[in-house]
């Protein structure tokens, strides 16, 4: 492919050509130049569908075994532009445990455009011994046909 820089109106634009379409620099291009683009091996490996991912962060929210997995999930669909940390955080929740001693668990809102909805998460970072399990389940989740 060829690029060209080119003066315009007192500033710069950028233009790209395939290599069949470049016929030589246009009028007022200050630089251009010559970029070879590598093949890349299709590996089968792809990124799981935000539907799908959305499908999981929804199923995964009664399941308190799964709190770091869910988090972690929320916050790569926040980090793939799917989900956004919402205006309003909400306070933290009071949980009983079987002693009867309440406790506050920190939450997060999340806001969807996509499906014009929130999700509260709870903040559960996975502790050392889990970190292995939930990294490959993490990854099993996002990403498809193999190994990324």
């Amino acid at each position: 492919m060829y690029s060209a820089l080119v003066r315009d109106a007192g500033s710069l634009v950028r233009f790209d050509w395939s290599a069949n379409a470049w016929s030589g620099p246009p009028p007022e291009t200050l630089a251009w130049w010559r970029s070879i683009v590598p093949e890349q091996p299709d590996s089968g490996v792809s990124l799981a569908p935000v539907d799908v991912l959305l499908d999981t962060l929804e199923a995964l929210e009664n399941q308190p075994d799964a709190r770091p997995l869910r988090y972690l999930l929320a916050l790569q669909l926040v980090r793939r532009r799917v989900l956004r940390f919402a205006e309003n955080s909400p306070e933290p929740e009071a949980v009983h445990n079987d002693q009867d001693v309440v406790s506050r668990e920190e939450t997060v809102a999340f806001f969807c455009r996509r499906r014009e909805c929130d999700y509260l998460v709870v903040v559960a970072n996975p502790s050392p011994e889990e970190q292995v399990g939930i990294e490959e389940q993490l990854a099993s989740l996002l990403w498809s046909g193999g190994e990324p």
